[in-house]
This record gives C-alpha cells, sequence and structure tokens, in this order.
C-alpha cells in the first residue's frame, strides 16, 4: 500500500523563519505569506485550511515589531491574538494539528532562573501581552492538537536580524557600542525549522504532548557576547564589540534584562534540546555572510 504523505500548511511563510520552515520541509509544505493569507480573515483562514486540507499548520505569521506595538497594540493584537484565535478555530475544525510560534517577551524578564515552560507569564510590553492572547487561545481550543512554541532572540539568512546587522557593521565600523545587561538565548532560525517539524511528526504521531515548549539555542549569552562572537567567526577582532548599558539605548518597549528559557518539556516528546547557540552560530555564519552578499 502506498503511503500517504501528510501536508503542512505554513503560515507566514515570506518571514525570517516561515522561509526556513518551508525549506525543511521540502515538497509536502504550503507555504503562504501574507498576500496569499491575510491571517486576520477568518473566513481566508478556513478557506486555507479547506483547500489545502494539512494535518499540520505551522503558524510563523506574527506582528514583530516590539516598539511600534507600543503605539498600536490594537494593530499588533488583531495579529498576534485575535487571528491565531481564528487558526485554532479553523483547525479544531479541520482536526489538525497547530504549531504556534511564541516568544519569550510573554515573561518579565526579571528572573535568575530559567523559566519553565509552566512559569507564569507577566509581560510587561504591548507585543508580549498579544502574543500571550495568542498563546491562550491555542491552548484553549486545542488542548489536545496545540502547541506553542516560543522563541527568543532569533536570527537567519532569511531576513534582517542581529547577525547580519554585526556582519555589515564589522566592514563598515571600526567600533561598535553593544547591550552588555540583557541575557538571553540567541537563536538560529534554521535550528528551530528543524525542531519544529520534528514536533509535527512527533504529534501526528502522538508522541508528543500537547502544550508548551521553549524552542531557544541551549546556554546563553548578552546581545554584547554574541556581537563578540560574531566578529571572532568573521576573522575580527572582537574587543572592536565595545560593552555599554541599556541606558544608552532608550527604546518605547522594555528589553528584559533576562530572558534565559528552560527546556526540559522536549524529553516529553522523545527528542532533544535545541544544541548550544555558540555551536548554532558558527554553523549559521556562512549563510548569513553569503545572504548579506547578494
Amino acid at each position: 500500500m502506498r503511503r500517504v504523505r501528510k501536508r503542512w500548511l505554513v503560515t507566514g511563510a515570506g518571514g525570517l523563519l516561515g522561509r526556513d520552515v518551508v525549506a525543511r520541509l521540502g515538497p509536502r509544505a504550503t507555504g503562504l505569506d501574507r498576500r496569499a493569507l491575510d491571517v486576520t480573515d477568518p473566513v481566508a483562514v478556513r478557506a486555507a485550511l479547506t483547500a489545502h486540507r494539512p494535518a499540520v499548520v505551522v503558524n510563523c505569521a506574527a506582528w514583530t515589531a516590539v516598539d511600534e506595538a507600543e503605539s498600536r497594540e490594537r494593530e499588533a493584537l488583531l495579529v498576534n491574538g485575535t487571528a491565531v484565535r481564528y487558526l485554532a478555530e479553523a483547525c479544531a475544525e479541520a482536526g489538525c494539528v497547530l504549531l504556534h510560534v511564541s516568544t519569550d517577551y510573554v515573561f518579565g524578564g526579571d528572573a535568575c532562573v530559567p523559566y519553565t515552560e509552566s512559569a507564569l507569564p507577566g509581560p510587561r510590553t504591548a507585543y508580549g501581552r498579544t502574543k500571550l492572547v495568542g498563546e491562550r487561545a491555542v491552548l484553549e481550543l486545542l488542548p489536545e492538537r496545540g502547541y506553542v512554541v516560543r522563541t527568543a532572540w532569533l536570527y537567519g539568512a532569511g531576513g534582517p536580524n542581529f547577525v547580519r546587522t554585526m556582519i555589515r557593521t564589522e566592514t563598515a565600523r571600526d567600533t561598535v557600542d553593544v547591550v552588555d545587561d540583557q541575557r538571553g538565548q540567541p537563536t538560529w532560525s534554521a535550528d528551530l525549522a528543524d525542531r519544529l517539524r520534528a514536533l509535527g511528526r512527533a504529534a501526528l504521531a502522538g508522541r508528543a504532548p500537547a502544550g508548551v515548549y521553549h524552542g531557544t539555542n541551549a546556554g546563553d549569552g548578552t546581545w554584547c557576547q554574541l556581537a563578540r562572537e560574531s566578529f571572532r567567526l568573521l576573522g575580527a577582532d572582537p574587543e572592536r564589540v565595545r560593552a555599554t548599558s541599556s541606558t544608552q539605548f532608550r527604546r518605547p518597549a522594555a528589553r528584559p534584562a533576562y530572558s534565559v528559557l528552560g527546556h526540559d518539556r522536549w524529553h516529553e516528546a522523545g527528542l532533544e534540546p535545541l544544541r548550544d547557540w555558540r555551536e548554532a552560530l558558527a554553523a549559521a555564519l556562512p549563510a548569513l555572510v553569503s545572504a548579506e552578499r547578494r
């Protein structure tokens, strides 16, 4: 008997993470960017699931402009909260799995040990509040088939991000000042895409409990340490990156001082946590340099 391949649908497929997810899934995936699917339109969402009949939906669509969300929270909520409910409702009706990508910003950022998957959220920004609304919709409407995967400090070849900025900066400036009082987990989008694929497969096989997972590379560091490691891998002097404090870079949305996430739940799904961020950065850098040169 011929094996039927399960179809996947990826929303937000034009973004940094969405591109990597579609690439990792290959021909079994249909990727829809914002032009192909407006996730804030419930009729369009249901029509997309009816047309493509996926077994798994990966929601990479999001309002990610953290600072703009402070003054445009209603618009951010429409994408990060209301639209996620539309997706969850449609997945519940269709009987498919939903993998929803969320963020470390659902936490307050004032901890001193890694946040567990069961830690109580307490967002301090509009962006974090809107993302938490989306999380709750998935967990409420899809208690058996809903997966929330929180990530942080995401970088990759498919769009603008901090590491690509450092690659440009290394050739353009003698020195650069980078904050050294915010601690988190730099995460390569390709590593996260691989893990989403593995989680979806485990979900379809009945091996992965539904709920919250933390999709960040292991270890932790500051933005300054990330910049210095990027310079080192580029063959440049890391000391050209000068440490400074967050007070030198005031922004509308407060950045968490501590965004380190724990990864205990992966073992329940029979999967290992993502590798250390330094190892991932070394593997990622050639593709990022190539993307900057195109």
